[in-house]
């Protein structure tokens, strides 16, 4: 069965989603990021994209993302338009190495960062990195050089980080510092390992 080793990672812009797939990788887990795959499928898709959203969000032969993010988190429609011309896409390359990781009878992550918004992966186990809506905001200006104003549209866009704490089957709080982060990190893991053991 598809995916029956996988854990998804999940959480929302800025909570430290990406920091925690690093000690996963470091501790020999295997990543299957979701973001990375969108951006090959994103590329392979750049003349599809211009023709749905002008010429301007593809520059020098590559997707400009802030420019597309731009058109897209300002329009539900649009943004419905472009999920439902990539996730299909991505889905598919997921589900293609998700089988070659199966094989291993190994745990694996699946990096999805909407995941719950998503509802397209049969992934049982669910892991939610936690900070405050307040966290989310300070650390993606900061990160992304965003303005407020757009780092509120991308947190609207989705579903709230407590719910989604609510929904998990793992929590990592990442609300204080690194060293806490480091022990809420440890507590998942060895819980992961322990349920797959």
């Amino acid at each position: 069965m598809v995916f029956e080793y996988a854990v998804a990672l999940t959480g929302s812009i800025a909570t430290g989603k990406s920091t925690v797939a690093r000690m996963f990788e470091e501790d020999g887990f295997v990543i299957i990021d979701a973001d990375s795959i969108a951006h090959e499928v994103l590329e392979s898709q750049q003349e599809v994209i211009a023709r749905m959203f002008g010429d301007e969000v593809v520059r020098h032969g590559t997707v400009d993302r802030k420019a597309l993010g731009k058109v897209v988190f300002a329009d539900p429609l649009k943004r419905k338009a472009l999920e439902q011309l990539l996730h299909p896409l991505i889905y598919d390359v997921i589900e293609a190495r998700a089988k070659e990781e199966d094989a291993k009878q190994k745990p694996y992550i699946v990096d999805i960062p909407l995941f719950f918004e998503g509802g397209r992966y049969p992934i049982k186990r669910t892991l939610v990195v936690y900070a405050a809506p307040k966290q989310q905001l300070e650390r993606a200006m900061m990160r992304d050089g965003l303005d407020e104003e757009a780092v509120l549209e991308r947190i609207a866009s989705q579903i709230d980080i407590a719910e989604k704490r609510f929904l998990a089957d793992y929590v990592i709080d990442n609300t204080k510092d690194e060293v806490h982060l480091r022990s809420e990190y440890e507590q998942a893991k060895d819980a992961i390992l322990k349920e797959f053991s």
